[in-house]
């Protein structure tokens, strides 16, 4: 059976990498990543005889084509990606590709830079009573999206919202996010870089996001996380409560008591 292994590396910090995918990654013979994204300290893991492929100046037809030559000489390749392969990580197209060469796929998921970001600014990101959803999507710039996924039609629902790949359109993200009701002082917060040594935590409000991101010099690597989750102080501001602990709440594995 041919096989590849295509890995979720993490947002940076190469010890975010998942149990399994650091198994894979060490008995490769073959690594194929993105090196204007995955931390080399990660790479330096695997295997000293392990043939380390850079990526980021290829073209998925030359990646697809390397990956087929070193399965067929009977090679264990990895493909590494940054975060989560399944978010924006372009693994479809290259699925489809080895499919058609009798390649089979296993996915190994990984730490998505949305989810290390939420921990780098100590958010959650689904507040009872205030927001239980979570949209992971992008503004729209050099890549269209589809036309029912327009930012001002996401942000109509008012609830936390994640913008990957976005950093150099903000004012599209102001503009379009006033347009669906929200609030100029809504809470914004941007992290370049999460989990790297370097990371980079900028808090500001919607109003003011175009102009912080300038002053901080961001203009990459950036996830920007919006909405009232994001505000630190919420929880002095309101009485937000979960079920999940609340004394009088009954469940499978409590009898709720009434006070």
């Amino acid at each position: 059976m041919k096989k590849i292994w295509i890995i979720g590396a993490g947002p940076g910090d190469p010890d975010l990498i998942t149990v399994k995918g650091l198994h894979i990654l060490q008995q490769s013979d073959c690594i194929l990543y993105t090196d204007s994204l995955v931390n080399e300290e990660l790479i330096a893991k695997a295997k000293k005889e392990a043939e380390i492929i850079k990526t980021s100046g290829m073209n998925l037809e030359e990646i697809v084509s390397i990956i087929v030559d070193r399965v067929d000489r009977g090679k264990k390749v990895a493909r590494v990606h940054t975060g989560d392969p399944s978010l924006y990580g372009a693994i479809a197209e290259q699925i489809a590709l080895l499919k058609k060469e009798g390649i089979e796929v296993e996915i190994i998921p990984g730490v998505s830079s949305v989810f290390a970001s939420a921990a780098a600014v100590q958010a959650e990101l689904t507040i009872p009573e205030l927001t239980q959803t979570l949209i992971l999507t992008r503004a729209e710039g050099r890549t269209p999206v589809p036309e029912k996924e327009k930012l001002k039609d996401l942000a109509s629902h008012h609830c936390t919202i994640a913008l990957f790949l976005s950093a150099t359109l903000t004012k599209k993200i102001m503009k379009e996010s006033k347009e669906a009701g929200w609030q100029d002082d809504t809470p914004v917060a941007v992290i370049q870089k999460a989990t790297w040594p370097d990371q980079k935590i900028v808090r500001t409000t919607l109003a003011q996001l175009d102009e912080a991101m300038k002053e901080n010099g961001i203009r990459k690597h950036a996830m920007i996380l919006a909405g009232w989750a994001l505000d630190p102080n919420i929880y002095e501001k309101n009485s937000y409560r979960s079920k999940l602990y609340d004394a009088e709440f009954t469940h499978g594995y409590r009898k709720g008591v009434s006070k």
